[in-house]
């Protein structure tokens, strides 16, 4: 059999990142306002005194550019995460909604707005707390007992007693508050503003950057259990550690953003194919990877049905079911 040929990871780093650059014009530029690409950077390095120049940067500024930013920042959280919980299973199909992290937050969001929250500032604490709770509960039933097993039947129970209280608040919704929370959960990023992003973006990078720098204990659990046990990984350590960073990183995004489906599951194979499985080069590409997959989604919701948008969790569901499906397919061929 022939082996597969591997791309240089500095390479499709590089790629990566021009690639992102581009889309992230081309979203900008594009709207029920069209802005012309080649006034954007002009536009937003001048001061224009009046006239459509001046409207030019206020849609930039406030509107386009926060959301890029936000989708830059959410997009990349999730796929490391998504690698990070393939390689904590090991299991290509695992991602963060495994451990309660996205129906944890529905559960949460969905209780506010049924109990009266209307804004962000109401619904996202309430989300981040459903998503830590129950990702606690998942971490402290599933680590009775030793082996990943155990962490995924608690994962699959905590999240059917989610969905249940989901269910359970959609029932006593009203029609208004049913509107809401079905948008909520098909994802946004509507919400994005530069006072928002002052703290989501660095609190991402950073747990970012540390589940980054565990890419040699990644490495390591891809070989199996014992044999990470044997180069000197402490396991119990290890699995607290990988869980709580990707609580901590994905709980805020979903608080934020709503479910967003498919980009922690599809954007790490989709780097593996060029790049193979060695997390010291996997998780940066993921980074930047997930950042064009939601950048773009954005920007299709946007386009797709002018002057309306659809919701982005349509848009990454399109496009996820079908190539998981192709994987699938693939791999029994």
């Amino acid at each position: 059999m022939r082996p597969r040929l591997r791309a240089a990871p500095q390479v499709v780093f590089g790629l990566l990142c021009l690639a992102l650059v581009l889309i992230a014009l081309g979203s900008a530029g594009s709207g029920a306002l069209a802005i012309p690409r080649t006034q954007i950077l002009s536009v937003l390095f001048s001061v224009p005194a009046d006239g459509e120049a001046l409207m030019w940067r206020n849609v930039l500024t406030e509107v386009r550019l926060p959301r890029i930013v936000l989708g830059i920042v959410a997009g990349g959280g999730l796929a490391v995460a998504g690698a990070a919980m393939q390689a904590l299973f090991r299991n290509p199909l695992a991602e963060p909604g495994l451990m309660g992290i996205s129906l944890g937050g529905a559960m949460g969001a969905v209780a506010a707005i049924v109990l009266g929250a209307s804004s962000l500032a109401g619904i996202a604490p309430a989300a981040f707390a459903g998503s830590l709770a129950a990702t606690a509960a998942v971490y402290q039933l599933g680590s009775r007992r030793p082996g990943m097993a155990n962490l995924l039947l608690a994962g699959v129970a905590v999240n059917a007693i989610c969905a249940s209280v989901v269910g359970f608040f959609t029932f006593q919704a009203n029609d208004i508050q049913l509107r809401n929370l079905t948008f909520w959960n098909m994802g946004s990023l509507a919400g994005a503003n530069w006072a928002l992003l002052a703290w989501l973006a660095p609190l991402v990078g950073v747990l970012s950057l540390l589940l980054l720098r565990d890419w040699r204990a990644m490495n390591a659990l891809l070989l199996g259990e014992r044999e990470a046990q044997h180069l000197g990984f402490d396991l119990k350590r290890l699995r607290r550690r990988l869980i709580v960073l990707t609580a901590m990183l994905v709980g805020p995004l979903v608080a934020v953003t709503g479910t967003i489906g498919f980009v922690g599951l599809v954007v790490p194979h989709l780097i593996r194919l060029p790049l193979g499985a060695d997390h010291r080069w996997l998780l940066p590409n993921c980074l930047v990877g997930g950042a064009i997959a939601l950048t773009l989604a954005d920007w299709l919701a946007r386009l797709a049905v002018i002057p309306a948008e659809l919701p982005i969790g349509i848009v990454t569901s399109l496009v996820g079911g079908p190539f998981l499906l192709w994987m699938l397919t693939r791999k029994a061929a």
